[in-house]
């Protein structure tokens, strides 16, 4: 969905799920612990949380900020303008609707 918008030039990863509510049919919070601390020895200034505005993703999004929240004084950590709907897929958004939200990322 990223490439596709278009808008964003900086590198990026992808976690390959959410962390669900029930633990059913996700990434494990092993495994994400694991891919946030990797991306952590890189020498990253900012973290988009570009997570579906699922009830999957605010959940995801918070256990992020919660391991990111020790590098705080010298990482920013932001979150997508809401140009997408409550409950939408990320990956189904338009370029426009994902550059928006992108253009209006706000610090968390």
């Amino acid at each position: 969905a990223v490439e596709r918008a278009g808008t964003y030039k900086g590198r990026y990863f992808v976690l390959g799920g959410v962390l669900t509510l029930t633990g059913k049919g996700a990434i494990r919070e092993k495994e994400l612990v694991k891919a946030v601390e990797k991306r952590l020895k890189s020498n990253l200034s900012e973290v988009v949380l570009a997570l579906s505005a699922t009830s999957e993703g605010e959940h995801t999004a918070d256990r992020v900020r919660e391991l990111l929240a020790p590098y705080r004084d010298h990482l920013r950590i932001s979150v997508l303008g809401r140009g997408l709907a409550t409950g939408s897929e990320l990956e189904y958004s338009d370029a426009e609707t994902l550059r928006a939200a992108l253009t209006n990322r706000k610090e968390t």
